[in-house]
C-alpha cells in the first residue's frame, strides 16, 4: 500500500535552486510578487474564522503548519503576525536556507525536513498551509489525508494551486515558463494540475468542508496579483475540519 507522496524529481528540481529563495529577482520572483496577496488572504480569513478582535499580531496563540515551506517565504510573515509556526519541506536544502534566513531575521520558527506522512509530532494545528504544493506531489488524496490528521477540530486549511484548464496550460506553462521566462522551464506539469471540484472531493473524503474558493489573477498593468472570481488558472481554497 502506497504511503509516500514525495516525488523525488520535484524535490530535486527545487533543491537545485534553493539558494535563490530570498532573491526577489531570482528564480522565485513570481512567488515574491504573489506573496502579498497570499499573506493578506490568510490573515483576513483567519481573523474572520477565529473571530479575532485584536489586530496587533492577530495570529498570536495560533499554531500554523506550513507544508512545503520552501525557503520560508510564508512562514516568516506568519511568524511576524504572531503565530507559532512550524515549516516542513521534503528538501533539506530548502530547510537549510529557511533556518539560516529566520535566524538572520531573529524569528522563532521550527523548521523540519519532512513530508506530512513522515512528520513525527503529536502537535495539532489551528491552520495548515498547503500553498503551491499539491501540484508537485505524487498522490493528492493521500497527501491531503496525511495533512488533515494534523489539523485541530474546527481548524482550517488553505490550499493554493493551479486549475487544469486550457487557459492554465497557455498562461502558466507556455506563457510563464517559455515566453516570459518567469519560471524555469519544467517547473510545472499540466497533468498534475488539480480542478477545484477534484480538490473539494479530496478534502471532503478526508473530513474537511470547503468554506470558500477564490481565483488569484495577475494584473499586467499594475504588475500585481489580485483575488477575484476567475479560477481558470490560479485559485486558493479554504477548508474547515469537520
Amino acid at each position: 500500500m502506497k504511503n509516500n507522496t514525495i516525488n523525488k524529481k520535484e524535490i530535486d528540481k527545487f533543491s537545485k535552486i534553493a539558494s535563490e529563495w530570498w532573491d526577489p529577482h531570482g528564480k522565485f520572483k513570481p512567488l515574491h510578487k504573489f506573496n502579498p496577496v497570499r499573506i493578506k488572504y490568510i490573515k483576513d480569513n483567519s481573523i474572520k474564522h477565529f473571530k479575532i478582535k485584536s489586530l496587533k499580531q492577530p495570529l498570536k496563540k495560533l499554531k500554523i503548519l506550513d507544508i512545503g515551506c520552501g525557503g520560508g517565504l510564508l512562514s516568516e510573515p506568519m511568524s511576524r503576525l504572531g503565530a507559532e509556526v512550524t515549516g516542513i519541506d521534503a528538501s533539506q536544502e530548502n530547510i537549510n536556507i529557511a533556518k539560516i534566513h529566520s535566524l538572520e531575521k531573529k524569528l522563532k520558527i521550527k523548521y523540519i525536513c519532512s513530508s506530512p506522512e513522515k512528520l513525527n509530532t503529536k502537535d495539532k494545528f489551528d491552520i495548515i498551509l498547503n500553498m503551491e504544493i499539491v501540484e508537485h506531489v505524487d498522490d493528492v488524496n493521500l497527501f491531503i489525508k496525511n495533512c488533515a490528521k494534523f489539523l485541530k477540530k474546527d481548524g482550517i486549511m488553505y490550499i493554493a494551486t493551479l486549475n487544469k484548464t486550457l487557459k492554465s496550460y497557455i498562461f502558466a506553462i507556455i506563457g510563464a515558463e517559455y515566453i516570459l521566462r518567469w519560471l524555469p522551464i519544467g517547473t510545472h506539469d499540466w497533468q498534475k494540475f488539480v480542478k477545484p471540484k477534484e480538490l473539494i472531493d479530496y478534502a471532503e473524503y478526508n473530513s474537511m468542508k470547503v468554506k470558500k474558493i477564490d481565483g488569484v489573477v495577475f494584473n499586467p498593468l499594475s504588475n500585481t496579483w489580485n483575488i477575484n472570481d476567475d479560477k481558470s488558472v490560479n485559485y486558493i481554497a479554504l477548508f474547515k475540519k469537520n
